[in-house]
């Protein structure tokens, strides 16, 4: 049994432990009203930007002449997986749930015979990828100086996956993140952006015909650039929201937690002083009773 003073310190510094993880879930409360407003308000932006380039793949003539970044390089042989993360820990199964949606990922790839390159976004994903996959991560990006999402280190990625892309290094480009949902869930998120994926979409489809100018083309040359490094955009402000609601729901486990553990070892450490008492009256007794 631990001495009353071992106690006496153990409990103190769960006392401490739990002011920090009380403090943490506070400031994490704080941040995440922002952050679930920023992902909310570019959910409709990225989704109208994604129907606007349906609708003008639909109007070009030539299929074979469209832009590579929506028609592909043909070939479906090297994959670009673009794994976003955060660079803090400290929040539950945040990062752990888009590893394993990326693993089982990559393991598909594997059973099809396809190459695999990866890019990491974040510390803690390529911490927990190097282990397994060192030898596919082509790049490591971190943006630990900026304190919150922004488009700028969004266009940083999007600027390489397109450079990558026109050098003719992969041929789909696939990227990771958790969509937000509320703060205890958080649905992990596998979406391709090169070629741009042409899945039924009902609000992308419309009997109304336009006319552009310039053409169709043009403009989806100049729009297409635009919408991977938008998608990464909306991708990262959807990171942003789910870390910090993941980080308020570990935080307030953690405190609830460290609140149990001082009524246990307060139980004990009474329980123990208590022992200590009763064996000096015992010995003061007996001492009085033996003169």
């Amino acid at each position: 049994m631990a001495s009353l003073d071992d106690l006496k310190k153990r409990i103190t510094s769960v006392k401490s432990t739990q002011k920090i993880t009380k403090a943490m879930k506070m400031v994490a409360a704080a941040k995440l009203k922002r952050a679930q407003e920023s992902a909310e308000r570019g959910r409709p932006y990225s989704q109208k930007m994604n129907n606007v380039i349906l609708n003008l793949s639909h109007g070009i003539s030539d299929k074979e002449n469209a832009p590579k970044l929506m028609s592909g390089t043909g070939k479906d042989k090297t994959h670009l997986c673009v794994v976003l993360t955060s660079d803090r820990g400290l929040c539950g199964g945040f990062n752990a749930n888009i590893i394993k949606k990326a693993k089982s990922f990559f393991g598909k790839l594997d059973q099809e015979g396809k190459e695999l390159k990866i890019i990491t976004v974040g510390s803690k994903g390529n911490d927990q990828l190097k282990r397994l996959y060192g030898d596919k991560i082509i790049e490591n990006i971190s943006f630990k100086s900026s304190k919150n999402a922004n488009y700028f280190d969004a266009e940083k990625v999007g600027k390489i996956i397109i450079e990558k892309f026109e050098k003719n290094e992969f041929d789909v480009c696939t990227i990771f993140y958790n969509q937000f949902k509320n703060v205890i869930t958080q649905i992990p998120q596998a979406q391709q952006v090169i070629p741009l994926s042409t899945s039924d979409n009902d609000e992308s489809k419309s009997d109304q015909t336009y006319e552009f100018e310039p053409d169709e083309d043009e403009i989806l040359n100049i729009l297409l650039p635009k919408n991977i490094s938008t998608q990464i955009f909306k991708a990262m402000l959807e990171n942003s929201a789910s870390e910090q609601g993941a980080r308020m729901s570990a935080m307030d486990n953690a405190t609830r937690n460290a609140g149990e553990m001082v009524d246990k070892l307060t139980i004990e450490y009474n329980r123990s002083r208590q022992a200590a008492i009763t064996k000096e009256l015992i010995e003061i007794i007996s001492g009085a009773e033996s003169l």
